[in-house]
């Protein structure tokens, strides 16, 4: 391959499964402030398949065509002036800049403070795997439900990829855990942690919790709206998976009245099942963050998360992973290794 050129996906237009192409483009250089590191894997997320079909484009356009990919593990190529954290050859990984994504690539530039230094004990292929849904679950149990020692919490839908992180972290912050999983996961939530374990396909279980102090919805839909009800009045719940609120426009996007406007009307029914339950209501955008992520690098190299990864697939296969992931059957994390792809 031509040196200044790199294999990338590529989104060129939105909406459908074709929407985005594997392409040879121009290899990124580091500005200032900026790491260039050579890709060994990406991680794979809902958000991608979201950004694909032009679901968020409310949020966040994408001046088109755009690299792909939101999460990446690889090492250090070259280093952008200012930059003094980091020195060719660490092996690192990150959450990519929100505006302008690029991890499923041969190459990416990441600013400085959105790196962190890859945990010692596991491989590419597994730290890919760990910035976007580790980050988002440290934001929303500690930053957002202030879980600590005593705190009931309840995580539906833990066996996917953020639910993993959550119950462990959750049960690291000293939360007593409730999770849904079906007959397939239930051995997995149960080997992370997880105290309590409702079989969905069984059991309902807004007829059996009761005054927990707060919920994780990674679920949305039917699931948030009676996630409120098992929840104890002046208690909160935070999603990922409902509708943006005002919160989420002014402190997650720095964006003003419109946006916020637009979510307040769009959030609506929800909030107003929340406050017929006496809870509050947060949709979550996790942000990147360097700092935390390097903690998260500490809690696995400690043995206290453990990355769960459900399948590895080649860029070239890039089209049958996003396939995989609409499908809704993984259990833990998917990643595209990308190191060693042929042009």
């Amino acid at each position: 391959m031509n040196s200044t050129k790199m294999k990338a996906l590529v989104l060129t237009r939105y909406r459908g499964s074709d929407a985005a192409e594997l392409r040879d483009v121009r290899r990124p250089r580091a500005a200032r402030g900026e790491v260039l590191v050579r890709v060994y894997a990406a991680g794979l997320n809902p958000v991608d398949y979201k950004t694909r079909d032009g679901m968020l484009k409310v949020v966040q356009r994408y001046p088109l065509p755009v690299v792909m990919g939101n999460e990446l593990s690889g090492v250090v190529e070259e280093l952008g002036e200012g930059v003094a954290s980091f020195a060719p050859g660490d092996r690192v990984f990150a959450r990519m800049p929100k505006d302008t994504m690029g991890g499923l690539a041969e190459y990416a530039v990441v600013p400085e403070q959105f790196l962190a230094k890859m945990p010692a004990s596991i491989d590419f292929n597994t730290a890919a795997g760990v910035p976007l849904a580790g980050l988002t679950a440290l934001q929303a149990l500690r930053d957002e439900l202030h879980v600590g020692r005593g705190s009931r919490i309840f995580i539906p839908g833990g066996a996917g990829g953020v639910g993993t992180f959550a119950i462990q972290l959750a049960k690291w912050l000293g939360a007593e855990v409730t999770t849904t999983a079906s007959p397939r996961g239930r051995a997995l939530v149960e080997a992370l942690g997880a105290d309590v374990v409702i079989d969905y396909t069984k059991e309902r279980f807004e007829e059996r919790l009761r005054d927990m102090d707060g919920a994780f919805d990674l679920l949305g839909g039917e699931t948030l709206l009676k996630s409120f009800g098992v929840v104890k009045r002046g208690g909160k719940v935070v999603s990922i998976a409902g509708m943006p609120e005002p919160e989420t426009a002014r402190k997650d996007l720095g964006r003003g009245l419109f946006l916020r406007a637009l979510f307040w009307l769009a959030s609506y029914k929800i909030r107003a099942v929340a406050r017929k339950h006496g809870v509050s209501y947060r949709y979550l955008f996790m942000h990147p963050d360097g700092a935390e992520l390097a903690e998260l690098a500490g809690l696995i190299d400690a043995g206290t998360v453990r990355p769960v990864i459900d399948r590895v697939f080649a860029l070239n296969d890039v089209a049958e992973a996003f396939a995989y992931l609409e499908s809704g059957r993984a259990k833990g994390k998917l990643v595209v290794e990308i190191a060693g792809v042929t042009a």
